[in-house]
């Protein structure tokens, strides 16, 4: 179905007709005829009657005309599709400090990062979640809103893949994350709210203490699910040979385990690839809360179209006197 998204802008039509009636007329200052001594000829010069003119006039406002619809902005609705709904609302709260570059993972027979593994894993766990509303939070230092809450779940892993280590600061704020989380879920039905949350570390920035985010998230019936990334022995080489260490021992598990406690979650401990593949599947078979199935019609701007024939017809409008130039010259030459 065609349709005028801003079909207010048709009143822009009568402009030319308008100008036209209420502007005085422009003077002619040329001569009434043009002589060719080399002929012998006197050709009468071109008046605002000639067919030329006649046609730039036309031309010009079958232009204009093009442009004020391209203006009201076209557009060709489809038909209306359903867009299946299992009924929640799932924002991924990913930390982004300095300490999700540690090189503890593997991917293949490969060492990776932190970030880079939760980059694979969760884009793909994303993609999964067809029917649900999906947003995206980056924290470190500050948490920041990267995607709304929505069905385009491929921009939502492209989002995903895009984002850089640091790229919200070097610390870690969990309770800002989970305080950003709880506001951006509100408008939400009570029942739907979920808040997945990944990091490697302990709050030690933002503005909001851990504490009173949980709070804040089981007042408003948040549910959230933490998850801890991390090995928890790697071998280092020194000077005085291999030893063992824990790149994980700052990771606070009894904060992230009681705030998922309270909340009705459940807390994750991902020390390796697997795991964390295995923590978004079991995340992934969570139970579908029945919703009222939504409609989307598919809409394509056509506004490029009038806009491209407006151009044309201006450029044609530009070029009739030099081609009527052209024919002249044909015409008188011996």
């Amino acid at each position: 179905m065609f349709e005028l998204a801003w079909p207010w802008m048709l009143i822009a039509l009568p402009l030319p007709l308008l100008a036209a009636w209420l502007l005085p007329r422009a003077r002619n200052a040329g001569s009434a005829a043009l002589r060719l001594p080399h002929m012998g000829l006197t050709l009468p010069q071109a008046a605002e009657s000639s067919p030329v003119s006649n046609w730039r006039r036309i031309l010009a406002l079958l232009a204009w005309a093009l442009l004020v619809l391209a203006a009201a902005r076209p557009q060709w609705l489809g038909e209306p599709e359903e867009v299946p709904r299992s009924g929640r609302d799932l924002l991924l709260a990913v930390d982004t400090s300095g300490s999700m570059s540690i090189e503890d993972m593997q991917i293949g027979n490969y060492a990776a990062d932190r970030f880079s593994t939760v980059q694979m894993i969760a884009s793909d766990f994303v993609e999964r979640r067809v029917g649900d509303r999906v947003g995206l939070i980056l924290f470190g230092s500050r948490a920041y809103l990267l995607t709304p809450l929505t069905f385009d779940l491929k921009t939502v892993a492209r989002q995903l893949d895009d984002s850089t280590i640091g790229l919200a600061g070097r610390e870690t704020a969990i309770g800002d994350a989970v305080g950003l989380s709880v506001k951006r879920l509100l408008e939400r039905p009570q029942d739907q709210r979920v808040l997945i949350l990944l990091t490697d570390g302990v709050n030690n920035a933002g503005e909001l203490d851990p504490q009173k985010a949980i709070e804040l998230a089981v007042a408003n019936k948040v549910r959230i699910y933490t998850v801890g990334i991390g090995a928890e022995s790697v071998s280092v080489n020194s000077l005085f040979g291999s030893r063992t260490v824990n790149p994980s021992a700052d990771l606070d598990v009894a904060m992230l385990t009681s705030m998922a406690e309270q909340t009705g979650g459940k807390f994750f401990r991902a020390r390796d690839t697997a795991e964390l593949a295995g923590i978004y599947r079991e995340i992934d078979e969570l139970e579908p809360i029945a919703d009222n199935e939504e409609t989307l019609r598919p809409v394509d701007e056509i506004y490029f179209q009038p806009l491209s024939a407006a151009m044309l017809l201006a450029a044609l409008a530009m070029a009739l006197p030099w081609m009527r130039s052209r024919g002249l010259n044909l015409r008188v030459r011996p």
